[in-house]
């Protein structure tokens, strides 16, 4: 699926560009196998940040696993979807206030189910426990460690997507000689790193240039597959840019 498909938004002939959100958003029906599967894709790929979130609350790594499993599955029943509105909705802000929802009405209830089981969603809560204890120990608020948690998962998602394409191209050893210049911190000297590429600095800064332009791409792309309105991109761009730099 790409972001140049359209979908009918069933309102006259208003078109929007079809995304995994918004393709979730649009069908509703949770029976749908395509809107389903765009679903897990997001939960699978963003489920870190409200499993921090949730341990940064002061959950145990026991009850943060229990919630968050649990609540994916309530998500992929389709509960919770009708409060996101397809006209300017970002998965982003859909998925953490569905879980204050889901976490507010589990604490008026005792829990008694069994951990791991009946999951639908493959969540690496081992290594996310792993991740939660290199968190930073100052004093990061739930909603501050689940915004810059969100962002790096963005990053890693595009970095995963561009080194992907390298593979399938048969050059993961350029990608990873070059991918410490996606961000433009590197110190690294052009005419040494030409040297051991066999090529020529003129080369390598071309070839760079190239890299970063399509990390930028694939950056847009993943934010547009996270936000149901396509005028939202350019804001979520903003605001991750800030969650970022802030300290």
């Amino acid at each position: 699926m790409t972001n140049g498909q359209t979908m009918h938004t069933g309102a006259g002939s208003s078109q929007f560009p079809t995304t995994r959100w918004t393709l979730v958003v649009a069908a509703g029906d949770p029976q749908r196998k395509e809107a389903r599967s765009a679903l897990v894709s997001l939960c699978e790929n963003y489920w870190y940040p409200l499993y921090a979130y949730l341990r940064r609350r002061g959950y145990s790594a026991d009850e943060a696993q229990d919630l968050t499993q649990e609540f994916f599955m309530r998500v992929l029943e389709g509960r919770y979807l009708d409060r996101a509105d397809p006209e300017k909705g970002r998965f982003r802000s859909f998925i953490l206030t569905s879980l204050r929802f889901y976490v507010a009405d589990e604490e008026d209830r005792q829990r008694a189910r069994k951990r791991g089981g009946g999951t639908v969603v493959s969540l690496e809560f081992s290594s996310g426990e792993e991740r939660y204890q290199r968190e930073p120990a100052h004093d990061e608020t739930p909603e501050r460690i689940f915004e810059r948690r969100w962002a790096l998962a963005v990053l890693d998602r595009v970095v995963e997507k561009l080194r992907n394409e390298f593979v399938h191209h048969g050059r993961l050893e350029h990608f990873e000689r070059l991918k410490v210049f996606l961000l433009g911190q590197s110190e690294a000297s052009y005419a040494a790193l030409a040297r051991e590429m066999n090529t020529s600095e003129g080369a390598l800064k071309v070839a760079i240039h190239r890299l970063r332009k399509r990390y930028r791409e694939l950056f847009r792309q993943e934010i547009a597959d996270t936000v149901a309105d396509p005028v939202e991109v350019e804001s979520e761009l903003r605001f991750l840019a800030a969650v970022l730099t802030k300290k």
